[in-house]
């Protein structure tokens, strides 16, 4: 198959980027015989990050496996709002891949970045990226270790908020290839955001950030939730990138 029939053969299945994909699936497959594989799952709807085994994320290539969350370009939005203050503390709760944060570890070499996750194929996945060591299993703030509460100078958490109606409108990539627990925000959305925002006074040292990606429409809710556990908030958008960031401090 040569490029011309790659780029058909993805669009005709729906892939709106065809081209960039037809070039990158060609790059990166070690055999035509892969290559054929490649766009097979693909078509069949498998992410290509999945496929391919690595994302682009805020200026690096951050290893994917199957089943875990996929980093979205929006999600640069909460990378571009942490680094306009330095931190030596930093979590990166939700972590999933731990893109968030691999990247503030890109930035500040000297920080201690911890992540944790409650999935346990996306703490495997995070460990490829950061050290493992600092990847923790677990539920939320349970998952952390004790030393860190009151120490932390940035907490960075990109929890699911999809109500758990609204799952099924998700694109099949997603819905189909994302474990729930990434994507389940419950009834209304906020389950995971509320217990986020009530746990994270304990652990933000005095003057530390609590930056949320959430939705535009449920900016207002996320930031009520953080108010309502003592934070100060306000909220950062990004129109080219489709981010929303309530950014709460302690």
């Amino acid at each position: 198959m040569n490029e011309g029939q790659l780029v058909a053969a993805l669009r005709s299945a729906g892939c709106v980027f065809a081209e960039d994909e037809a070039r990158l699936l060609l790059v990166e497959a070690s055999s035509p015989a892969e290559v054929m594989a490649w766009a097979a799952r693909r078509m069949a709807g498998e992410p290509l990050e999945q496929i391919v085994g690595w994302a682009a994320f805020a200026g690096l290539r951050v290893a994917v496996d199957p089943g875990v969350f996929v980093p979205r370009r929006r999600t640069e939005l909460l990378v571009t709002v942490a680094a306009r203050e330095p931190a030596q503390v930093v979590v990166d709760l939700c972590c999933g891949t731990g893109a968030l944060g691999a990247a503030l570890a890109s930035r500040w070499p000297a920080a201690e970045v911890h992540a944790a996750d409650s999935d346990p194929t996306a703490v495997a996945c995070a460990r490829r990226n950061l050290p493992p060591d600092r990847v923790h299993h677990g539920d939320l703030y349970a998952a952390l270790p004790e030393e860190l509460r009151g120490r932390v100078d940035l907490l960075l958490v990109n929890a699911p908020y999809v109500p758990t109606d609204a799952i099924a409108t998700m694109p099949r990539e997603a819905r189909d290839h994302e474990h729930l627990v990434a994507l389940d925000g419950g009834p209304d959305g906020l389950v995971v955001q509320r217990r986020v925002a009530a746990g994270a006074p304990e652990w933000l040292r005095p003057g530390g950030r609590l930056l949320l990606e959430t939705g535009r429409a449920e900016a207002g809710l996320t930031a009520g939730l953080m108010r309502a556990a003592g934070l100060s908030t306000h909220v950062e958008y990004d129109d080219d990138v489709d981010g929303t960031v309530v950014v709460g401090r302690a």
